[in-house]
């Protein structure tokens, strides 16, 4: 019997129009695949920061307390960069540093105002850990508290940024992918803080100028054969790269600084060993009566071992240091009344109270008790704010750090380790 073959089916043939429609898409496709693919090449450290950034506190408007912020920045951030390519002679240099490497120009960066009290000092415990306490003292702001590893030789470090600085509302809180991303420049505007070697600094309002006519002028260095840097760039400086005090008062000298935010500021800095300096730009002739542009100002570095400590203010010589607005240079304020010097009050509180014990407090807890004691909220009379305030153990690297006064409030503590990497609610 004859079988019958059967036909092979015949393939549908697609139109040409099908035919450009579906090469279309599968170029569109492989295009934004391509694109997303250099987007995160690009953008991997910035997606990864920025994804990291996470409330912690929220604000407390009737107790002048902005929201509190975690970021843990991924990368480098381009400081070295900023470094190489000279750095900053003023806060619009820096913004366009950042708007241009930062946030690739999809965004500007503002740099706020501020009136900044601040305390600090250094003591130690029983068993020998140094420490260092520092109060922010400002007004309701929001703050963040900035993890960040860099890598490249370069020191992990936690600080403490005032957002303030990069442009964000005090009034607000921080929503939005855009204004997340300006947070990426918090990287550059470190107040306070301590790295994994065991240095810890904090830069402190000094109200400087020609004070009977000016309220603060800002320093600004012309040394020719000196790079520029700016006030928090500076504190960015020492986190990154340096090991000890000695160290970092060398990369400081190295530079011109130019003081941000309209208005001048000095610095602390301590180590692990228990050396510690107070760094501030003050005319050669030792007082401000001409000093009206910041020009004429010259590095003076106070260690806590200097001799002069030994009849400051009825004291002997001892193992701590302390700062607040007041200038320690000696000299400074001949011929100016104590109740026109500012932060004075404070300072001699501090003082008093770590020559009482040889500088010696019994743990952070204790020395969270001396800051607690000069918080603005409460001396002298009230008014003010204290915004943050930190015990950096040097010895051990970790971090007690309480927001706006909550002093006993586990709820309002933290603790951070730079050994474990871990921040963590204490209660």
């Amino acid at each position: 019997m004859e079988q019958t073959e059967q036909a092979a089916p015949q393939k549908k043939k697609l139109k040409l129009w099908q035919r450009i429609v579906i090469i279309t898409v599968a170029v569109i496709l492989a295009l934004v695949a391509a694109l997303g693919i250099t987007f995160v090449s690009v953008w991997n450290n910035e997606i990864s920061s920025v994804s990291s950034f996470t409330k912690l506190r929220d604000r407390n408007d009737a107790n002048k307390e902005g929201a509190v912020y975690s970021m843990k920045m991924k990368g480098g951030y381009y400081f070295d960069k900023f470094l190489e390519q000279g750095g900053a002679k003023n806060d619009t240099d820096l913004i366009a540093f950042i708007t241009n490497n930062i946030t690739r120009g999809l965004m500007k960066v503002d740099i706020g105002l501020s009136d900044i009290g601040c305390s600090s000092f250094t003591a130690q415990t029983p068993a020998g850990d140094r420490l260092f306490g520092r109060n922010y003292d400002f007004d309701k702001t929001n703050v963040c508290i900035l993890l960040s590893d860099p890598g490249e030789g370069r020191h992990k470090s936690f600080s403490t940024v005032d957002l303030n600085y990069v442009g964000m509302d005090i009034e607000k809180d921080v929503t939005g992918l855009m204004n997340k991303i300006t947070c990426l420049a918090a990287a550059y505007a470190p107040l306070d803080g301590i790295n994994d070697a065991g240095v810890s600094c904090g830069i402190y309002m000094s109200y400087q100028g020609n004070l009977e006519e000016v309220n603060a002028v800002a320093t600004d260095q012309k040394d020719p054969n000196k790079k520029d840097i700016t006030s928090t760039t500076m504190l960015r400086l020492v986190l990154d790269y340096a090991d000890n005090v000695e160290e970092a008062v060398a990369l400081i000298s190295s530079y011109n600084l130019h003081d941000s935010a309209n208005t001048s500021f000095h610095y602390m800095i301590a180590d692990a060993s228990g050396k510690s300096a107070i760094l501030e730009w003050v005319p050669e002739s030792g007082t401000d009566a001409t000093d009206n542009d910041g020009s004429v100002r010259k590095l003076n570095v106070i260690y806590n071992d200097d001799p002069m400590y030994e009849t400051l203010r009825g004291n002997t010589k001892i193992p701590y240091q302390w700062i607040t607005n007041f200038i320690v240079t000696p000299g400074y304020y001949d011929g100016v009344a104590e109740e026109e010097m500012a932060g004075l009050d404070r300072y001699d509180h501090i003082n008093s109270r770590l020559k009482a014990t040889g500088g010696v407090v019994e743990n952070e807890n204790a020395a969270m008790e001396i800051l607690k004691e000069v918080g603005r909220r409460t001396w002298n009379g009230g008014g003010g704010c204290t915004v943050h305030s930190a015990v950096y153990n040097l010895t051990q690297k970790t971090v007690l750090w309480v927001a706006n006064e909550n002093f006993g409030d586990k709820t309002a503590t933290y603790s951070y380790s730079l050994a474990t990497g871990e921040l963590k609610q204490v209660g």
